[in-house]
């Protein structure tokens, strides 16, 4: 383990790895209640999709829904069919999309990311021009204001880049190494697009329904709530499957090592489909929010300057965010995938590993998590437009329902490709604050530029802490002359 002051000592917890990583250790269930709530909530929608989407199936209200809305909303006719297929090109597009970055991880993977990061701010002002041109008023503000906070963004971040695609490199030099963690990311890649068959069923139901656009834009919004937890619990049960293999081949020295356990890809998945599965259920709810709100609080509090006022408000929501990310964060995978515990211990052990070794001044500086999401919203975004333009021919009325929510497709196929490196730099980080030989073991030129970029930011910590001290001194001493 590594103390603040850049010096390296044995971690205790290090000392329980190999028991933590040893199939042979029987695990206890976790987090049951929100695997029982996630299975009734899977349940419950999928029987409401099957009849959504077959109440209009070839046959207009074939099970008289529209009768307990006839008189007081709009009735109009439309079949399931005729929106179906504009799902089914989103589902094509975010597949073949995911396909080709895990085609080109070994080779393309350093240029996708940087043609992503340039190109979304791009691509979501075209997107808001055109809304405005559509008259959709509503959606060429709201993609205007992405469009501005991700120039935002990324100005208060360009400074960072170099170092982030640094380890987005090895990260993808790690999981390229491991053909399996591949091969599982197109497994589920497939199995979400099952789920997605029966999503969009019910979702071109719900966009045919005679419920007026009120009633069918409140459905699609609580459908679409489902598919993102349903789609975040599948990207982190690969993020857990993966992580269990890279921090196999990092502990052990490599996947020939004869330390290495018998079929460790099969006891990570059985481990992230049993006994952790209620946990990543659990953090699949909150982790990706709390992630996004802390990055643009965290760009904007870099350059707000000396505005006091606006510092305080931003420093209050930043603490906010802080406390909250201790409890959910995306490093607890890695501790679930390792130790098996439940979600919001592993959290909490992982930053406070964090903070107690300092890497978390690394984490704080390293952008690889935000760089991978805009690959993800790039890919949504591609996937929504071909859908959204094809609604707009056949049936321009309702093209802003089947665009976001055929992004919202996108995204989730994307991501299940992008969280295969996310999941890799997870496990470096938790590698290095555990025991920082195990990197060194791995790649020494990496770990002398982790170790000195770890230093920097610590001497930036400490001299911005005494700025800090310096300048509440100065102000308590002119207050005290004043009185």
């Amino acid at each position: 383990m590594q103390n603040v002051d850049g010096n390296h000592r044995p971690s205790d917890d290090s000392r329980s790895l190999s028991q933590g990583l040893n199939p042979t250790v029987s695990r206890h269930w976790r987090d049951v209640f929100w695997l029982l709530i996630f299975m009734v909530h899977l349940t419950v929608v999928g029987l409401a999709l099957g009849v959504l989407g077959l109440n209009r199936f070839k046959t207009k209200d074939r099970l008289n829904i529209d009768r307990y809305t006839m008189g007081f909303l709009e009735n109009k006719d439309g079949l399931t069919e005729d929106y179906w297929r504009f799902y089914a090109v989103a589902g094509g597009v975010g597949t073949v999309l995911g396909w080709i970055w895990l085609l080109l991880l070994g080779s393309r993977a350093t240029q996708i990311m940087k043609f992503s990061v340039h190109i979304l701010t791009t691509y979501l002002a075209v997107i808001s021009v055109l809304c405005f041109w559509c008259k959709q008023f509503f959606w060429g503000v709201a993609f205007a204001i992405g469009a501005s906070l991700q120039f935002l963004y990324v100005i208060s971040v360009i400074d960072r880049l170099p170092f982030t695609m640094l380890v987005l490199q090895r990260a993808v030099k790690m999981v390229w190494n491991i053909p399996e963690v591949l091969q599982v990311a197109c497994i589920f890649m497939l199995f979400m697009l099952l789920w997605l068959a029966l999503w969009s069923f019910g979702s071109a139901g719900v966009v045919a329904l005679s419920i007026g656009d009120s009633g069918r834009w409140w459905l699609l919004v609580v459908l679409s709530v489902s598919l993102f937890w349903t789609g975040a619990v599948l990207c982190n049960v690969v993020h857990v499957i993966v992580s269990g293999m890279v921090f196999l081949v990092l502990f052990h020295g490599g996947q020939e090592a004869t330390s290495m356990p018998p079929k460790p890809l099969m006891n990570s998945l059985r481990y992230a489909f049993t006994t952790s599965f209620g946990s990543i259920c659990y953090g699949s709810l909150f982790t990706a929010a709390i992630r996004t709100l802390r990055w643009e609080i965290r760009g904007l509090r870099s350059k707000i300057g000396k505005n006091e006022c606006l510092l305080c408000c931003v420093d209050f929501l930043f603490h906010l965010v802080e406390f909250l990310v201790r409890w959910f964060n995306k490093y607890a995978y890695v501790q679930i995938a390792v130790y098996g515990k439940n979600f919001n211990r592993s959290a909490k052990d992982a930053w406070e590993l964090f903070q107690s070794t300092g890497v978390e001044a690394l984490i704080a500086y390293d952008c690889s998590g935000a760089v991978l999401l805009m690959a993800t919203l790039l890919g949504g975004l591609i996937a929504g437009t071909c859908a959204g333009v094809w609604a707009w021919i056949k049936h321009s009325d309702r093209v802003m329902m089947v665009g976001s929510t055929a992004m919202l497709m996108g995204m989730i196929l994307v991501g299940l490709a992008t969280v295969v490196v996310e999941s890799a730099v997870t496990s470096i980080y938790i590698c290095y604050a555990e025991d920082p030989s195990l990197i060194n073991r791995w790649d020494s030129a990496f770990f002398t530029l982790i170790s000195e970029k770890l230093h920097q930011r610590l001497q930036h910590r400490s001299a911005r802490a005494r700025e800090v001290l310096s300048h509440n001194i100065d102000y308590q001493i002119q207050e005290a002359g004043t009185i």
